[in-house]
């Protein structure tokens, strides 16, 4: 049975470029999901952060937006590709995706075939109003008030606020399943382990959320870790911000970055700046520092877009939705999957 050590951030807040405190810590999804995969695939999983404190899921990763239901998510998906005749024409933030209503395509559609409308002609007429509110930065519901249906404004917003209570309850699952991982209340610390203690490890995997760039980018035992895993070839995979881990990976023997020239992605400065802290002002940007660094970096060509990148031992995912298809690439290289 493959051992994996799952690093995670025990940062509770951040300085912002202006010197502010920020909440951060983890991002809840990119936790929960390859968690999940790994142990269910029967891969010895332990849990540290860099001092042993617990970690500290943030608030803004648990909020609803980011929870959709797989239907409702698939549904928009096949919605936003009709935006453009060449889907990497079409440039999604996150303010489309998660602030403007389009989530609840799928229900609105549902309620206006209950009304009597054919199917597809319901599935046209919220695809139109969908891209208009994309493209006029409207809320669906109010674009779609000012249309001909058969649905009033109470039954729009009814259909909305359920997805919101679907959302919200998918989030409050995550946030349950979390709290009940015994390694999440009570991790090892990596401080405290000995280089054949890391030694012992197959695979490191770092999940995201700002907190790896606040204690894992420049932390010593870091550095350690990651020169013992990668002289045996261990699998050294990070998702999202968890790449910044990286940075304090150390050099070669040739004074190089022990990365140069691998190719990788990660959270991108074109993701960062829509977030709320990128709006406040981050202080650093994690795909800029790799770049600098020397990596050869290798993004979607669209923000948002789910993107892995395998290059030899290390295995790197570019956002939240790369969660689950970050874990399968872990899983390939450890030949359980």
């Amino acid at each position: 049975m493959p051992r994996l050590l799952y690093l995670v951030t025990s940062a509770r807040e951040m300085r912002l470029a202006d010197g502010t405190p920020h909440e951060t810590g983890y991002f809840a999804e990119e936790a929960a999901v390859p968690y999940r995969r790994f142990t269910a695939a029967g891969v010895d999983v332990v849990v540290a952060t860099p001092d042993g404190q617990q970690p500290h899921a943030d608030s803004y990763g648990l909020q609803p937006i980011f929870h959709m239901p797989d239907e409702d998510e698939d549904f928009l998906g096949s919605i936003t590709r009709t935006f453009a005749p060449d889907v990497d024409d079409i440039r999604l933030t996150l303010r489309h995706l998660t602030g403007l209503g389009l989530g609840a395509s799928r229900r609105i559609v549902l309620a206006l075939r209950d009304t009597g409308m054919p199917l597809e002609e319901a599935r046209a007429l919220v695809g139109r109003a969908a891209k208009e509110a994309w493209r006029q930065d409207r809320q669906l519901a109010d674009v779609l008030a000012g249309q001909d249906t058969p649905l009033s404004p109470a039954d729009i917003e009814a259909a909305a606020t359920a997805h919101l209570d679907a959302s919200q309850a998918i989030s409050d699952g995550l946030a349950a399943e979390l709290a009940a991982i015994p390694g999440f209340q009570d991790p090892v610390a990596l401080s405290d382990m000995t280089e054949d203690e890391m030694a012992s490890f197959d695979a490191v995997f770092v999940p995201g959320g700002h907190g790896p760039m606040v204690d894992l980018a420049d932390n010593p035992d870091v550095t350690r870790l990651l020169q013992i895993l990668h002289r045996k070839g261990a699998t050294i995979a990070a998702l999202c911000h968890g790449p910044a881990a990286l940075l304090a990976a150390g050099g070669r023997d040739d004074g190089e970055w022990l990365f140069e020239g691998f190719r990788l992605t990660s959270f991108t400065d074109e993701e960062e700046d829509q977030t709320v802290a990128g709006k406040l002002g981050m202080s650093w940007y994690l795909d800029t520092a790799l770049k600098n660094a020397g990596a050869v970096f290798d993004d979607a060509p669209s923000a948002w877009v789910s993107h892995v990148v395998v290059d030899r031992n290390l295995v790197t995912g570019q956002n939240p939705g790369s969660s689950g298809a970050t874990a399968d690439a872990v899983l390939k290289t450890l030949e359980v999957l």
